[in-house]
């Protein structure tokens, strides 16, 4: 078997800038199920991996249930979306207008949310859209939080 050196598997990764990975900040039952995971809504944080100093908190309905604890269920669409700076912004010199930086699938086939950037050169504003779709049905749910790009005072030393 031949496997790439590390770096350049790296860098390949790298140039293809793969969307965001989701944290799990925190999950909160909603219903207790006697067998099977509780239903439940969970928090996700995720850095904008082209935007450093952008972080996006998404809170998503989790069904539990037996098909819910296989990874088996359809999770609701319902969601929210909240983006905030919490760093200095460096945009990139080439930013797309408008690119895919979270993707996760929500059922086992076919559905999903994703959280789309997109930037508003006039108002100097990142406008994060998230939209949560049947592949088959559409885009039934969505959401937008914005980001105004402003100066970031330094640290001072202590």
């Amino acid at each position: 078997m031949y496997r790439l050196p590390t770096l350049l598997l790296s860098a390949l990764l790298a140039a293809f800038a793969l969307p965001a990975a989701a944290e799990e900040i925190g999950c909160s039952t909603t219903e207790w199920k006697l067998i099977g995971a509780n239903h439940r809504v969970c928090v996700y944080a995720y850095d904008d991996p082209k935007i450093p100093g952008v972080t996006c908190h998404v809170s998503q309905a989790r069904t539990g249930g037996i098909k819910g604890s296989f990874g088996l269920a359809e999770d609701p669409s319902q969601f929210s979306l909240a983006c905030r700076q919490i760093g200095p912004i460096t945009l990139p010199a080439k930013l797309p207008e408008r690119e895919t930086v979270f993707s996760e699938d929500t059922s086992l086939l076919f559905k999903e949310t994703q959280i789309h950037r997109l930037y508003d050169a006039k108002r100097k504003v990142l406008v994060y859209l998230g939209i949560s779709r049947k592949i088959i049905a559409g885009a039934p749910t969505n959401a937008i939080s914005t980001v105004p790009i402003q100066p970031w005072p330094a640290a001072k030393a202590p």
